[in-house]
């Protein structure tokens, strides 16, 4: 039975958390606190693993079955969601390096104190 926002919404807390499964893999779990959150649960490599969307209401209905769909066309070209998402967030980060961090340490010090003339 495929869920709808009415039905999300009235999904009560209980004293354990438990499942309520949309379709293709796409479930929300309510947690004991009352918090809603979207997994997805899938095979890659023939091993079964679930992958998370977020929070709902944050996490539309829709939203969550969009990105289902977009998690299937990553299994359909072979592409591991989970690792995929990953190298995004690598791939987004700045660069921490020993320079970077030594250089802007030096720029945030206060010209006339002593360490700001030791360090380079």
């Amino acid at each position: 039975m495929a869920l709808t926002d009415p039905k999300i919404r009235a999904l009560k807390s209980l004293d354990k958390p438990y499942k309520v499964i949309d379709s293709g893999g796409l479930y929300i779990l309510v947690k004991p606190g009352g918090a809603k959150h979207w997994y997805l649960r899938y095979r890659f490599g023939g091993k079964k693993t679930c992958i998370a969307f977020g929070a709902s209401p944050a996490v539309t209905l829709a939203a969550a079955r969009e990105k289902r769909e977009e998690v299937r066309r990553m299994l359909a070209e072979n592409v591991h969601p989970a690792l995929q998402r990953v190298a995004e967030k690598v791939a987004a980060a700045p660069s921490r390096t020993l320079q970077h961090i030594a250089i802007e340490r030096h720029q945030n010090m206060l010209p006339g104190h002593i360490h700001c003339r030791v360090i380079i």
